[in-house]
């Protein structure tokens, strides 16, 4: 029998039930936003983080970008690129993919404090008792121990006024040697190596003339008298140049890409070849020849089985010489006619051998990876004919000279570069 004073539980309506979880849980929720906002005020939720261990190896890195704001003269920046060159070959000594990627990035940005920015970087993960370290150290010792010598350049003629004053106008006559060059299918600055070697035979021979008129307004020295041109070149040679374009026999033949870059206008071809190598505005022609002889004495040797294709000191002597004496065999010479500069005596092809590997004028005459470009068998058209034809400027030319036209079998070195007039 159930005990009547027992009590029953009553369940709460189910609406009821619903309503309290809600509370319960709106509460919960605002009990989590005070606690959240208090912690955060306390600063509580604030990560301090951890300095890193080579903190002060990034703060020089920063550090170093200051130093690129200060104003160098050039002297002083070659010097910081030298030492930046010597870290650079201690470093790939020992992380030599490292030190390659790091010359490459700072010789594409100009910049020689990028190396020492990038070596400390990289420097991050080499213990300070690394051997790497302590190479650098010695080297910087033997480096720091030689005393600076105070000499602009290691080549004797290339540190003088004359150099300087020709250098200016081999920049402004750039596009005529590039132009030159694309037409013949030689390095422009193979043939630019030869124009060097002309032009500072003329400027020491005609020193104060040169000083006096050509220097100041740096423009080349153009000859008309036994010699045509910027480059010397006679008028026997430029005759033979054109008959080895058209002669596909000849050991000198250069192919069906070259045969038309020489054409003439009129029937008049002496006076026409005369004004286009006289022409002292317009150096194009002067430049075309150059190129051919050269283009054309390189096939000579190839094809008698000898390549000088890589020897620009034996190239620009043959140019000197001529023709007539270039006789392929296994032992070729530098040499050509003697200019003495500064009571130094060079000849003719030591002087463009000196200019091509000098590194002067890279920017504007840069190294080829070929220096010759064979031919592709397919002529010029007629307009591309006319359009180099164009090149020749509407002056006045000098009144034609004696011309040296007889064409000894063995003419001596000088004789091919008879001392002549200058025109301006």
């Amino acid at each position: 029998m159930q005990n009547p004073k027992s009590k029953q539980t009553v369940k709460a309506p189910l609406g009821r039930r619903i309503f309290n979880v809600f509370v319960y849980l709106f509460a919960l929720a605002g009990f989590g936003i005070i606690a959240a906002w208090a912690v955060f005020q306390l600063g509580l939720t604030k990560n301090k983080g951890a300095v890193d261990s080579n903190y002060r190896y990034l703060m020089s890195v920063s550090e170093m970008e200051a130093m690129e704001q200060q104003e160098l003269t050039p002297q002083q920046r070659d010097a910081l690129w030298m030492e930046q060159y010597l870290k650079l070959a201690a470093f790939g000594k020992y992380y030599p993919e490292n030190a390659r990627l790091i010359l490459e990035a700072a010789q594409y940005s100009g910049n020689p404090m990028l190396v020492d920015r990038m070596l400390a970087a990289a420097s991050l993960y080499i213990d300070s008792s690394n051997s790497y370290n302590q190479f650098l150290v010695q080297l910087k010792k033997v480096y720091d121990s030689r005393e600076q010598v105070q000499a602009p350049t290691v080549i004797p003629w290339m540190a003088t006024q004359e150099w300087e004053m020709l250098k200016a106008s081999l920049i402004r006559d750039t596009a005529m040697l590039n132009e030159a060059g694309r037409l013949t299918g030689v390095e422009p600055r193979l043939i630019a190596a030869c124009l060097v070697g002309e032009q500072i035979r003329l400027f020491n021979s005609k020193r104060e003339i040169v000083k006096k008129y050509l220097g100041p307004v740096k423009v080349l020295s153009v000859q008309s008298q036994f010699s045509y041109g910027v480059n010397g070149i006679k008028e026997h040679t430029a005759k033979a140049v054109e008959a080895h374009l058209k002669d596909s026999t000849s050991e000198f033949y250069m192919g069906r890409q070259y045969e038309n870059i020489l054409d003439f206008k009129t029937d008049n071809h002496e006076m026409e070849r005369y004004n286009r190598l006289v022409d002292y505005r317009n150096h194009l022609y002067s430049y075309i020849y150059t190129g051919c002889i050269l283009h054309q004495t390189m096939l000579q040797w190839k094809r008698a089985g000898f390549d000088i294709s890589n020897r620009p000191d034996i190239l620009c002597t043959l140019f000197n010489v001529g023709f007539s004496q270039s006789h392929p065999h296994g032992a070729p010479r530098c040499g050509g006619s003697h200019i003495t500069v500064d009571g130094r005596v060079y000849t003719f092809g030591a002087i463009g051998f000196d200019f091509y590997y000098s590194g002067d004028l890279a920017a504007a005459l840069p190294f080829w990876k070929k220096r010759f470009i064979d031919d592709n068998g397919v002529r010029l058209t007629p307009a591309q004919i006319d359009s180099i034809q164009q090149h020749m400027s509407n002056c006045a030319r000098p009144e034609k000279g004696r011309e040296y036209k007889t064409d000894s079998l063995q003419p001596t070195p000088d004789s091919e570069n008879e001392p002549s007039v200058l025109e301006w």
